[in-house]
């Protein structure tokens, strides 16, 4: 099987890169991803598989019904963008200003796209039935994953389970990352707006100067890791929007932040607002302001179900050898709102290598010069197609 599903993904390597710069030239952010979901529908139902479109937003659900079996796994790959303007200088540079591809979401599509023309070509042996998610708004605190679930997205059939990779710059290309049990952090987003009394900025004393807590406030909030929370308890904190102030001459009487937290720990997670709080509303009134504290929780962590996270190891080794998999010694603290649809059904969530040093591919996730190798597609392809047959076969058997 897995020869022929090398031969299958050879057969389509090009018009899958083709894919993956087409989604890449025209990103969409959150919410938006309209265009992007009409191509990958009409590209589906090109292949004789089932879509339902608009489900959760623009979320795209395929149903790929195989020739034997009745069990059905799912296959999941994100679509959004990030406002970021794109400084790689490629070909296939993103033309819409200010947004760009930065966190690999492109080629996530490209590979669930190609992945599912590949298992198209082989339906009549297919044992079971796939379903391809293709999710918006992974990249905001809206919650694309826990918007598809809500619309259905898991029903009519349920899957049994559900695998989902992720760009990693961290591996060169060639190597697959895999972990079980925790995978990702969680993340939740707090905003602090800090409310003092403006004045002339030669008498700082007849004000209550809001930049200046500000100021404080994010320095007492980054020590609240090392010195408020267990160190064996991993905790971030960064805070990644500031804005306030009129005029170099006028003392600000106001200041907004916005920030995020990451935890691996649950007990953890649910004391940070408390914690964060305490420390904001010490500083402010010591300096004779007044704060606005609000806290939302967003996707928990993602946690690997130990069976799949074996089965994606098994496959792995099939198609990249044992030398390039990779058991990831520690979760990152980086989140992911595939932890949804783990929360459910049993989950895999892993690490495609995507560096090439000799290329000159090494720019992080979120970095405006962020590209892939684009051998990476068809491996992830590959192994997402393999992925699928043995796990059905499990179940068959």
């Amino acid at each position: 099987m897995l020869d022929e599903i090398r031969d299958k993904v050879a057969s389509i390597r090009e018009r899958v890169v083709k894919f993956r710069r087409e989604i890449h030239r025209h990103p969409e952010l959150s919410g938006r991803e309209e265009k992007t979901s009409s191509f990958v529908a009409g590209v589906l139902e090109d292949n004789d598989i089932e879509v339902k479109t608009g489900v959760g937003g623009y979320g795209v659900v395929g149903l790929l019904r195989g020739g034997v079996g009745v069990n059905t796994m799912a296959l999941r790959a994100d679509m959004d963008a990030l406002p970021i303007q794109e400084q790689s200088g490629t070909g296939y540079s993103s033309e819409v200003r200010g947004v760009m591809h930065a966190c690999g979401h492109d080629v996530h599509t490209a590979i669930l796209m190609g992945t599912a023309i590949v298992l198209s070509r082989l339906r009549d042996r297919l044992p079971g039935n796939v379903k391809f998610i293709f999710q918006p708004s992974e990249e905001s605190s809206v919650g694309g994953a826990k918007k598809m679930i809500e619309d259905g997205a898991l029903e009519d059939p349920a899957p049994s389970a559900i695998a989902a990779l992720h760009c990693y710059p961290e591996l060169e290309v060639g190597r697959i990352g895999h972990r079980a049990g925790i995978m990702t952090a969680s993340s939740d987003t707090l905003t602090i707006k800090i409310k003092g009394r403006s004045g002339h900025a030669s008498r700082p004393h007849q004000a209550v100067d809001a930049i200046h807590v500000a100021s404080m406030v994010i320095n007492a909030v980054h020590h609240i890791v090392s010195r408020r929370t267990d160190p064996l308890h991993h905790a971030v904190i960064s805070i990644g929007v500031i804005k306030g102030g009129t005029a170099p001459n006028i003392i600000s009487d106001h200041v907004e932040m916005k920030g995020t937290v990451r935890t691996l720990d649950p007990v953890m997670r649910r004391k940070m607002p408390k914690i964060i709080e305490q420390t904001v509303k010490g500083i402010t009134m010591g300096s004779g302001a007044e704060y606005e504290f609000r806290y939302s929780f967003g996707s928990p962590s993602v946690v690997n179900d130990k069976e799949m996270d074996e089965l994606v190891r098994r496959c792995a080794v099939e198609v990249v050898g044992e030398e390039n998999t990779i058991e990831m010694p520690d979760p990152l603290l980086g989140s992911e709102d595939f932890a949804y649809f783990a929360e459910r059904i049993p989950g895999a969530f892993f690490r495609l290598g995507t560096s090439n040093r000799e290329k000159g591919i090494t720019y992080p996730l979120h970095n405006p010069k962020f590209d892939v190798d684009e051998d990476a597609l068809s491996i992830g392809m590959t192994l997402m197609s393999l992925l699928t047959f043995r796990y059905l076969e499990g179940r068959e058997g």
